[in-house]
């Protein structure tokens, strides 16, 4: 096949059980992270025992120039992605009224302008390989319905749902779709503190998701069966809702 993937965040979580998904299918990883290295070298032995090629790259998508670089020496030297995965992201939690001008900073510029970021280096050459392509968000229910403590979170995500939209209206007569995947409550560090009854009352399906399920979307929009799936958001959540 020697379609590349770049999935952003991709050492742990959502973003690593999508790298191993996606080598399984036959595509060769681009695997990123902004400073867990060591658990990268781990995955990438993973992809290449399981017969696809991987390499690492180490960067802030925050930082626009850093991204820029990076990303253009990377395709410079080993040519162009098929798709990419925009995985990384992070959150700070704080009721509106108490956030820190920097909590809402932080979470806007890494996770919205963070795509701008990312994506805008990588386009261009996806558009001119001729071959279309794939590209996938990963924005969040937070996003779709918004909640209490994550104005800034959910402002991020939603504003990722409408690049997406219109970004898929670009792409669309270049063969390259553009969808977002809305995980809601996944099993993670950052969920095993929840109490089961809030599980069974929040979750209609009354358990968390898992990254795999997660992951197993994001493959299906990859696949050659989501051809005609393009400005899209596919929600993975268990039926929840805010």
């Amino acid at each position: 096949m020697n379609k590349t993937v770049l999935i952003t965040g991709s050492s742990r979580g959502i973003g690593k059980e999508t790298a191993l998904y996606l080598a399984k299918n036959g595509f060769d990883i681009v695997l990123h992270c902004n400073r867990n290295v060591e658990k990268l070298n781990g995955i990438k032995k993973e992809i290449e025992d399981i017969g696809q090629k991987a390499r690492i790259l180490q960067f802030d998508i925050s930082n626009r120039e850093t991204c820029k670089e990076i990303l253009n020496k990377d395709i410079q030297e080993n040519g162009t992605y098929y798709g990419v995965v925009l995985n990384a992201g992070i959150n700070k939690d704080n009721p509106f009224p108490a956030m820190e001008d920097s909590e809402w900073d932080d979470v806007i510029n890494t996770n919205l302008t963070g795509f701008y970021n990312v994506l805008k280096p990588v386009c261009m050459p996806m558009i001119q390989n001729r071959k279309g392509g794939r590209i996938v968000a990963m924005t969040s229910i937070s996003g779709l319905t918004g909640n209490r403590g994550q104005v800034n979170y959910s402002a991020s995500k939603a504003g990722i749902i409408g690049a997406v939209k219109a970004l898929s209206r670009e792409l669309a007569k270049r063969k390259i779709t553009v969808n977002c995947v809305a995980p809601g409550i996944i099993e993670s560090d950052m969920t095993k503190e929840i109490p089961e009854e809030v599980v069974s009352t929040l979750i209609p399906l009354k358990r968390m998701g898992t990254p795999r399920e997660v992951a197993s979307a994001v493959n299906y929009l990859f696949s050659e069966d989501a051809s005609y799936i393009t400005g899209q958001v596919i929600s993975v959540n268990g039926g929840m809702y805010l």
